[in-house]
């Protein structure tokens, strides 16, 4: 009698795992692998303290990106590319012009949530992003480097150190997220359209109390167009 019931429960046991690794079987999603590029343009702009009044200042974009997608509505996407970042100083209605551009290497490593049918996707991407300064270069109509010998400056009524103040910290990190869209015009082609922000942590001043700035935190906006084939 108590091996029929243990013969009974055996089986049961054994119905149930079978159904359960059909059901997995059935509900498993292939891993996909895709490389790519994206290519766009960029506006850059700091957050200074003491404020410091500024437009956008606009640059160029671009990456070599991978992606792995394990789940069916999350990934990973690791990239390689530079940025232009950097700001324009806003005078409003005085005659005078200033831009500063830095141009970055960075590496983001962004979280990758799609959604969607087969053919047109949704997608939002996040995660941190690091950054090393490559190089700089400064526009400007007036003696930027002194600024209070310049006729009608208004050096008594805006900050200037930041205008000849050289970058002390190259190294940068910092949060970036982005939303776009994705059209598959083959199952291992597709071509992406993304919008993306970056706010820095890191300041490219020096911050102690006896500075003049206790931030100077870089931000950059970035839309960008890309190109993903599917490898698998």
């Amino acid at each position: 009698m108590k091996a029929a019931v243990l013969l009974r429960c055996a089986a049961c046991a054994l119905a149930l795992l079978c159904g359960t690794a059909s059901m997995r079987a059935e509900t498993h999603y292939k891993p996909h692998i895709s490389i790519g590029a994206r290519a766009g343009a960029s506006l850059g702009e700091m957050s200074f303290s003491p404020s410091v009044k500024q437009l956008w200042n606009t640059g160029s974009t671009g990456a070599v990106t991978f992606r792995y997608t394990e789940e069916k509505l999350f990934g990973l996407i690791a990239e390689l590319g530079w940025v232009q970042r950097g700001w324009k100083e806003n005078y409003e209605l005085l005659p005078f012009e200033y831009s500063r551009t830095l141009t970055y290497i960075n590496l983001p490593l962004l979280t990758h949530i799609y959604f969607g049918s087969p053919r047109f996707k949704g997608f939002v991407n996040l995660g941190p992003q690091v950054s090393f300064l490559l190089g700089e270069s400064t526009k400007a109509n007036f003696d930027y480097h002194n600024p209070t010998t310049v006729p009608d400056y208004p050096a008594n009524r805006r900050q200037t150190e930041q205008l000849y103040t050289p970058v002390k910290n190259k190294f940068d990190y910092g949060i970036c997220a982005g939303a776009g869209i994705e059209f598959y015009v083959s199952p291992r082609n597709s071509l992406s359209l993304e919008g993306r922000f970056y706010y820095g942590l890191g300041n490219i001043y020096p911050s102690a109390k006896a500075d003049t700035f206790s931030a100077s935190r870089s931000m950059s906006i970035e839309v960008t167009l890309g190109y993903f084939f599917r490898l698998k």
